[in-house]
């Protein structure tokens, strides 16, 4: 596909999880692109239903090995189940 669209991008505060975010950021570099660019993507193909990594083994992989390095020992059954340690 070559055609372009012209978008607004807004500087957002999302909080995500710490190795979660490790992992995406890993990922983003591994990829060559922005970890902005990468979250879009997951979204628009969420949003379609589909995985941005269905097909790709190669790159479930590489997310696997970040898992590993960057301590995120949860899947997708925790989606919606993860709370905050108390600080203090």
């Amino acid at each position: 596909m070559t055609d372009t669209l012209l978008i607004e991008r807004l500087q957002t505060g999302v909080r995500l999880e710490k190795s979660m975010l490790k992992v995406l950021k890993g990922l983003a570099e591994y990829l060559d692109i922005s970890l902005g660019d990468l979250l879009e993507g997951i979204v628009l193909h969420a949003f379609a239903g589909r995985s941005a990594f269905a097909g790709k083994p190669e790159l479930l992989a590489v997310i696997q090995q970040l898992k590993t390095v960057y301590g995120m020992h949860y899947d997708e059954q925790f989606a919606h189940r993860l709370a905050e340690a108390v600080q203090g």
